[in-house]
């Protein structure tokens, strides 16, 4: 299941693509469901875990991929920390939806992220689980409303 922060209640991984940097392993790369996320994503294909081939860029090393999939990585392979969904666009939604039914994962989020379809996701400041689209703005105003009101 997904369980999003919305702006406070945890603490959270502030820079997850430097740290990224520091930390990734060349089995992360070679892993077939990371190469779908990075092709999707990032629109670059997986050459060896030293090599991509970017149409925009050629030829990069993991390092220059977009923060976006460097945090869908980290989300998937280390379990370290919590990471601030805000990192990633929303071309990344379905992949945090996807990396959510493989784990139990807890995310930081600060703005209305784009989900799609039928989800399962609870906002941690409310306890509430949401379903679709409508549930999920719902809830996250209403979590903002919380916090307007200085009630966490």
């Amino acid at each position: 299941m997904l369980n999003i922060w919305y702006y406070v209640g945890t603490e959270y991984m502030k820079d997850a693509p430097s740290y990224f940097d520091n930390v990734y392993e060349d089995e992360w790369i070679e892993d077939e469901f990371v190469k779908e996320m990075i092709l999707d994503v990032d629109r670059s294909a997986v050459v060896s875990a030293h090599i991509i081939e970017s149409p925009v860029l050629g030829a990069i090393t993991p390092k220059e991929l977009s923060g976006g999939v460097k945090v869908l990585i980290l989300m998937l392979k280390d379990d370290s920390f919590v990471y601030n969904l805000s990192n990633c666009g929303n071309n990344c939604a379905k992949w945090v939806l996807k990396i959510a039914e493989k784990k139990d994962l807890t995310v930081y989020l600060q703005h209305i992220f784009r989900f799609e379809g039928e989800f399962e996701i609870k906002i941690m400041n409310t306890s509430k689980i949401v379903h679709n689209r409508a549930e999920y703005v719902e809830a996250l105003l209403e979590a903002e409303g919380i916090l307007d009101e200085r009630k966490l």
